[in-house]
């Protein structure tokens, strides 16, 4: 397995990057190599300053940047040696097994569906995140960002994703799948709700337990919960706030503690041909790692074909 690793994104990269790819190292097995896309000039150095073999990366050269301000979509086409085209050309290619960067989000979504493409049947990639369960355990939350304006289709789409990303990447068997909605009741919402419930309700293609308010996110009442990119977003930039709240009042709590973005690395772009993750921006060495380490774990459950069959 290879995967590759954007070290030149990010808001703390290449030094963040570089740490993080070491702290990778350290829990991938044997058979499982990192490819460092970026200066290998300046990776070097770091990896000497912390007395770390250069040997135990393959290295990609290019200095180029998409920074995180550009319009990802002209960077894409202006920047083709930048670390992201770069990247998603080596996946395209088949030389890496998937793909990974902190940097600039937009790009990563416009470069994953211009390289490796849409997987047949899916109206729209989706992007995930974790969210902790009051009980313990992780729940998901899809989409959070790739599609701020949504068509009813898409939800039951985002809800057959994120099933089979719980199910096959944090083994939870027959993920139940909730919409977040303003009410439990059937005919609560707005238009994109009211349309997208029978819709959701009618599938057997993953378990359905209808309508969730915004205070039933962290129970466990469901394991995938479905809304569009925009709701999605507020929710997740809501959450992230929590941990950093509890810092700032000294909350001493294993609930909080759990909201730190650092132990769940990126949001994978779920409904492309190749697994992609995207990472925070402020990533530190940690986040960095189990980014590369939840790319891993999407490579090992087979989740692109998953998704494949599902969508045949």
């Amino acid at each position: 397995m290879k995967i590759g690793l954007d070290i030149m994104g990010g808001d703390f990269a290449p030094k963040a990057t570089v740490l993080g790819a070491i702290l990778a190292y350290k829990a991938l097995s044997a058979n499982q190599k990192l490819v460092l896309i970026g200066d290998k000039d300046v990776a070097t150095s770091i990896l000497h300053e912390n007395n770390f073999d250069p040997g135990h990366f393959e290295f990609v050269h290019t200095t180029e940047v998409i920074d995180m301000g550009e319009h990802p979509t002209k960077a894409i086409v202006k920047k083709p040696n930048s670390s992201i085209a770069v990247g998603f050309q080596l996946l395209k290619d088949g030389n890496i097994d998937a793909f990974s960067s902190a940097g600039n989000t937009g790009a990563m979504l416009v470069g994953s569906v211009l390289s490796v493409k849409t997987i047949p049947g899916v109206l729209r990639p989706a992007m995930s995140t974790n969210i902790p369960k009051m009980s313990g355990g992780v729940g998901l939350l899809i989409d959070v960002g790739a599609n701020a304006d949504c068509k009813p289709e898409y939800l039951p789409q985002f809800g057959i994703l994120g099933s089979l990303f719980a199910e096959w990447v944090y083994n939870i068997p027959n993920p139940r799948v909730a919409l977040i909605n303003i009410g439990e009741e059937e005919e609560k919402g707005n238009i994109l709700c009211q349309t997208a419930y029978p819709l959701m309700k009618e599938t057997k293609q993953f378990n359905f337990v209808g309508n969730m308010e915004g205070r039933d996110l962290f129970s466990d009442l469901a394991d995938v919960y479905v809304t569009d990119g925009f709701t999605g977003n507020v929710a997740l930039k809501m959450a992230e706030s929590f941990y950093m709240i509890s810092l700032k009042k000294k909350l001493k709590d294993e609930f909080f503690d759990r909201f730190n973005y650092e132990q769940y690395g990126g949001s994978p772009i779920l409904g492309v041909n190749a697994p992609v993750v995207v990472g925070h921006g402020i990533s530190t060495p940690e986040a960095i790692k189990n980014m590369i380490l939840l790319s891993k774990n999407m490579v090992e459950g087979d989740l692109v074909n998953k998704i494949k069959e599902a969508f045949q």
